[in-house]
């Protein structure tokens, strides 16, 4: 490791002593299944947010095979705050695979890891990192904001293919975890200090605005539905403030994805 690097991780390590985020629930458990949850809860999500509830679900589903028995409606339920409810959907799913699939044995490789739905190359590689202490190159958010802020800071476009060199040459293959926890804590040290370096990334792509968003539609839709069944009159009457046409579209779509369901006139949500 050039010495460049080596200062690098001792930067890295030193904030992470210092200022890291050891208390963090999800820090506090290597079970493959809590890391699931802690990281599909995460994606695109606040940590501040996904703490409480991260901390319920795991009280009400402390296992995969207590969730695969769950209804949608109330896994539905259980996630209103989080946003992007496919994820909450994908989860039980990836439950009732384990369960059933799996044979009860949560998945060890990568291969395995990227068979259930929602699973990326990401949260794969995070799962063995968090969960079993498996060396690979892990790259997100904040990992990518650490590597430009420090390697590529007069550059643009940089592509995650530029970082993986560093990012392998860099990371503790005896301890990724803790190595992945440092470099994700600085990251989010680094985004509030001096403006997100992510922009600098090929693969950067702002997030849209919510206030008024098909998102915010959709999220409004499955948090009616929590309260009980309605008609569409009775629906579009409650989310007033959006266009009937728009309701519409999206309501039509939340019944193709599985998460709403249309009988007798009636949306629900699955049981």
């Amino acid at each position: 490791m050039i010495r460049l690097e080596k200062e690098f991780v001792k930067t890295v390590l030193g904030y992470y002593q210092s200022k890291g985020r050891h208390d963090l629930p999800w820090r506090k458990t290597h079970n493959p299944y809590e890391i699931l949850v802690s990281e599909m809860m995460l994606q695109q999500t606040q940590v501040d947010r996904v703490i409480p509830k991260y901390e319920a679900f795991l009280k009400k589903y402390p296992t995969e095979q207590r969730l695969s028995k769950a209804s949608l409606a109330d896994v539905l339920k259980l996630w209103q705050g989080l946003g992007y409810n496919r994820r909450a959907k994908m989860l039980l799913v990836c439950a009732q695979m384990v369960v059933v699939d799996f044979k009860g044995a949560f998945p060890t490789s990568e291969q395995e890891l990227l068979k259930l739905p929602g699973v990326g190359p990401y949260t794969a590689k995070a799962i063995l990192a968090f969960a079993y202490n498996i060396s690979s190159a892990l790259i997100e958010t904040n990992v990518r904001s650490v590597y430009l802020y420090h390697f590529f800071k007069d550059q643009t476009d940089v592509t995650d293919a530029e970082l993986l060199p560093y990012i392998e040459r860099t990371c503790d293959t005896d301890n990724p975890r803790e190595w992945y926890y440092a470099v994700m804590d600085y990251g989010s040290y680094l985004k509030k200090e001096f403006g997100n370096p992510n922009s600098k990334s090929k693969h950067y792509t702002k997030q849209s605005t919510f206030k008024n968003s098909d998102r915010q539609i959709r999220g409004a839709v499955i948090r009616t539905l929590t309260i009980g069944s309605y008609t569409r009159s009775e629906l579009l009457a409650v989310l007033s403030n959006f266009e009937d046409i728009r309701v519409d579209a999206q309501v039509i779509k939340l019944i193709n994805e599985g998460l709403i369901k249309y009988k007798n006139k009636r949306y629900n949500l699955p049981r």
